[in-house]
């Protein structure tokens, strides 16, 4: 029976990637968001998603949270939602009785994994109980406290809260994920991939869980064996954490030492006993306000590349992920369009070239060894189209 839970263990790394590799063939330009969830989920903290309507937040959490096999509680939140939405209706016999409690089977305090959509637009009422549940895992109810098998809350928003009054629930997110629409040369795989999707949600597919929350509270519960760092790793990570608060990103004790589990929980997902440099993008997923989160891009970036120069098959997230086929494919068009005999408007002529610097800078962080030459050809076509209004020579 040991030998069997080892080796359940051992191979669930494996599936968790099965898990990321799925999801990536479904929603395109989220490799590193996927990835965020799962550290997420493994670590057990929780994420929150904040990007416009339409770029997919609702819909990759659903789908990832049935590729895993736990019960699951959804909800939209409104400043009008009732607690008993949320946590379970009162429990009228009981209340007939003089006792006061609600009745929480297939309701939030009973789920093992939790997606609340518009989560800062809720009222104090529910605002105030969760913040318990999602830092303590407990639930009081007519004067009983509860444990909560809760793995991991995700939230999705369309802005970062503004409002002071939400400033601790945005702090029970440890991980702030931006999902923004897709670059130029996602759209003709955006267009195909959408028409599957919407196939298979008419056809309401089935979906083969690929883990289960069992197995994942088990890793939780021995958790405690993954958190092993070296002194190089600290020292690299102290002088990050000192660099992110001279730029003026708050980031409290507590925070950093939960940041801890995120990076072990990456090295887990990658099958290393010990975390390492390439886990640091994490990082660049822990800003208050967008505005800080070019800020941080520029702290880590420099620190992951140096790794990746020395490791480089650590490569993982990103534009790794990239067909170089589909960039090359790319490229010929934008030279098409360019080349075109109809003329090109302005705000034509500046959408072509903003795809041409968004492919050139796929290109730069992919590993691939054809990338370089494919950036020579992207170079050619902006120096051409900033010498002459015409496309002719091209």
């Amino acid at each position: 029976m040991v030998q069997t839970q080892g080796a359940a263990a051992a191979a669930l790394p494996i599936r968790l990637g099965q898990i990321a590799r799925t999801l990536e063939s479904r929603f395109l330009g989220k490799d590193e968001v996927i990835r965020l969830l799962l550290i997420a989920v493994v670590a057990g903290e929780h994420a929150v998603l904040i990007g416009p309507p339409g770029t997919a937040k609702s819909a990759l959490i659903r789908m990832f949270a049935r590729l895993i096999h736990a019960q699951y509680f959804e909800y939209l939140l409104t400043r009008f939602t009732e607690p008993n939405e949320i946590f379970g209706p009162v429990d009228i016999a009981a209340f007939r009785e003089g006792k006061y409690q609600r009745r929480v089977e297939n309701m939030l305090p009973t789920a093992e994994v939790v997606f609340l959509d518009e989560v800062f637009k809720s009222n104090s009422a529910i605002l105030n109980a969760l913040l318990t549940l999602l830092n303590e895992r407990r639930y009081t109810s007519g004067g009983v406290v509860m444990r909560c098998p809760l793995l991991s809350c995700f939230g999705a928003s369309n802005e970062v809260p503004t409002d002071e009054t939400l400033t601790a629930i945005f702090d029970r997110f440890l991980l702030r994920i931006r999902s923004d629409n897709l670059d130029a040369y996602h759209f003709q795989d955006l267009l195909t991939k959408g028409v599957q999707h919407e196939i298979m949600a008419l056809t309401d597919a089935p979906i083969q869980p690929l883990a289960s929350a069992a197995e994942i509270q088990e890793l939780h519960r021995a958790f405690a064996q993954r958190m092993r760092f070296t002194e190089e790793f600290f020292s690299q990570y102290k002088g990050l954490v000192f660099q992110i608060r001279a730029e003026g990103v708050s980031l409290s004790d507590r925070r950093v030492v939960k940041l801890l589990k995120l990076f072990a929980a990456s090295a887990f997902l990658d099958g290393r006993q010990q975390p390492d440099a390439s886990d640091f993008f994490v990082l660049k997923h822990i800003w208050n306000n967008e505005d800080q989160a070019a800020i941080l891009e520029s702290i880590v970036t420099p620190v992951l590349e140096a790794h990746y120069r020395d490791h480089p098959n650590a490569r993982r997230v990103g534009a790794a992920g990239i067909g170089i086929e589909a960039l090359a494919g790319e490229i010929d068009r934008v030279r098409q369009v360019l080349t075109g005999g109809g003329g090109l408007s302005d705000v034509q002529l500046f959408s072509q070239l903003k795809a041409l610097n968004e492919i050139k800078a796929a290109l730069g962080a992919s590993p691939d060894p054809r990338a370089p030459e494919l950036v020579q050809r992207v170079d050619q076509l902006l120096e051409a189209a900033f010498r002459s209004g015409r496309f002719a020579q091209l």
